[in-house]
């Protein structure tokens, strides 16, 4: 094809596609194009994505050849496709399964089969491989317990293994799950969760067992985990962002699964409960006495004969949680996150170690279907109040974050907010304590922090699921895996920099599905750094779908532009 004059892409000689968001194919062509494209910048008019080595091989781990993703641009190119972009794709695309890792008749051996002579003597010349691998034959053998190491070198030397080396069987245990809850309500496993986990387990057979599933925020992620269970029926390490989200675990597993409760497992700060089904924190596995300590919790993955490990929020798995599960290869093992975007720049350790993406599904293809709230997400802009003006001036650029960030201002719009919503129950989310902690005696409302006991938490909880309270205050503890289905409105009155993970997350606050609409606010000190920063963590969600509305504060009005 030659392209097309009304079409909204513009792919680019350097591996940048421009797509056109008043285009009318706009939506179609985001959907397309989004499993083999990274999102790099969407401001109004223009977004740009860049075909990356990564993408590519994420879509060529679904399935996704590179006669298929040149058809799709050239359906939606405005422009004919330059050649050396169709070059890079076809070679990029080929390298996924030119290296194989198969098993040989020693279990503690694997063979990394390469069927290129190039690919091979770059590899056998390579000094920082050659403590791991023995050329046998146009191959390597290796160690069983370098399998991960092995996978995330070479990927990033350009490479990436397809691991076709078989998965143990963990102890089996007896799971199903119910059709009726607990509760009396009937219980049934949503058709795209269903696909989801059938996607990750695949046939059973070598290449599948590992990998990733991209699922928004309210949209039955742990659903998802407990229909893997059921499909695997084996001991099952379950690891988490905190203590409130093994609880959560624990009540869905009791509630949708036929386990009896000593079945069920807490490895925490509290209880350190090892059972078929186990639940931990990422927090309780990696501490440690001091930094030349050993990570003494570490050994939980060796307590028992897992079958599978379940990620939760695996957008956070810590690095020496990465460093340990290159050693767990031989175990079945999925991370569950809403955005694999990671701030520190570690996606490749997500796809060499946990696995690639195996389910993405659309922010608003599910909201379309009722599955999650719709939101309407709101960016509101403040003058710095003036005492602050010559102190903002001349901090250094943290220093200046931080003064935007905690402009007093901000607690006059967030009380206006909670008074225009007051029939909705409302989270205010910041980062800093003491912003929070001023907030909450002037909203006279509860507060959470990393430093409210478990048990409190809870109960502020439990009393917000109920109604009983309508307005809470929360730090960034609140940010991941908290069940809070009546939640309607959000209030962002300070983030972390400019994480477009965090922005997902706060909004999935609000996502859990309900028969109103949702609102986002985000609070932003004018004319600072700090809209910068906001740009950037919305990066994420407007390529999604979600459009800010946004609305200057001026002399006690909302005006919006």
């Amino acid at each position: 094809m030659v392209g097309n004059i009304t079409n909204p892409l513009i792919v680019q000689g350097d591996s940048t596609v421009l797509l056109d968001v008043h285009n009318d194919y706009f939506e179609s062509a985001r959907t397309d194009i989004n499993p083999f494209c990274e999102l790099e910048k969407s401001p109004e008019h223009i977004h740009t994505y860049r075909i990356s080595p990564l993408s590519l091989w994420n879509g060529a781990s679904a399935g996704i050849g590179s006669e298929e993703i040149i058809t799709t641009l050239e359906k939606y190119s405005r422009y004919p496709i330059p050649e050396n972009v169709i070059f890079r794709i076809n070679d990029l695309i080929s390298r996924f399964g030119k290296l194989k890792l198969e098993q040989t008749d020693d279990p503690e051996v694997l063979y990394l089969n390469i069927d290129d002579k190039m690919i091979y003597a770059e590899i056998a010349g390579n000094k920082k491989l050659e403590k791991y691998l023995t050329p046998h034959s146009g191959g390597f053998y290796l160690r069983l317990y370098n399998r991960g190491t092995i996978k995330l070198e070479l990927i990033k030397l350009g490479y990436p293994v397809e691991d076709l080396a078989p998965l143990k069987e963990g102890d089996p245990m007896d799971f199903s799950l119910r059709k009726i809850s607990r509760d009396g309500s009937e219980f049934k496993v949503r058709d795209y969760q269903v696909e989801a986990a059938e996607a990750f387990v695949g046939n059973n057979r070598p290449g599948t067992g590992f990998g990733t599933i991209v699922l928004p925020c309210g949209s039955g992620k742990t659903i998802v985990g407990i229909k893997i269970i059921d499909l695997l029926k084996t001991n099952t390490l379950i690891l988490t962002t905190n203590v409130a989200a093994v609880h959560q675990w624990i009540d869905e597993l009791s509630d949708k699964g036929n386990l009896n409760p000593e079945d069920i497992g807490e490895y925490t700060g509290d209880r350190k409960e090892i059972k078929p089904i186990t639940i931990g924190t990422y927090q309780i596995l990696v501490w440690r006495k001091d930094k030349q300590s050993e990570y003494k919790h570490f050994q939980l993955f060796r307590e028992r004969n897992w079958g599978l490990i379940i990620y939760d929020e695996v957008h956070l798995l810590p690095a020496p949680v990465f460093r340990v599960t290159a050693e767990l290869q031989t175990i079945r093992r999925v991370g569950l996150t809403a955005t694999l975007v990671r701030e520190d720049g570690a996606e490749e350790n997500v796809f060499s170690l946990v696995g690639p993406k195996r389910f993405e599904i659309p922010w608003k293809q599910l909201e379309a279907k009722g599955w999650i709230a719709e939101a309407s997400c709101h960016e509101i802009r403040i003058d710095l109040s003036d005492d602050l003006k010559i102190e903002y001036a001349i901090a250094d650029n943290r220093k200046k974050f931080r003064i935007a960030s905690e402009n007093p201002i901000k607690m006059e719009i967030a009380a206006e907010l909670i008074s225009n919503h007051r029939e909705e129950s409302i989270l205010v989310i910041g980062q800093y304590i003491q912003q929070l902690q001023d907030i909450s005696k002037v909203l006279k409302a509860p507060i959470i922090t990393g430093k409210t006991p478990n048990q409190e938490r809870e109960e502020i909880f439990e009393a917000f699921r109920q109604q009983k309270i309508k307005v809470l205050v929360v730090s960034k503890v609140a940010n991941f895996a908290i069940n809070l289905p009546d939640a309607s409105v959000a209030i962002q009155i300070s983030g972390t920099f400019g994480s477009r993970q965090e922005e997902a997350q706060r909004l999935g606050r609000i996502l859990r599905p309900k028969k109103k609409n949702s609102y986002f606010y985000s609070i932003i000190s004018r004319y600072t750094i700090e809209e910068e920063y906001a740009a950037n963590r919305q990066q994420f969600l407007t390529e999604q779908g979600y459009k800010y509305h946004i609305e200057m504060w001026d002399q006690k009005e909302f005006i919006h532009e």
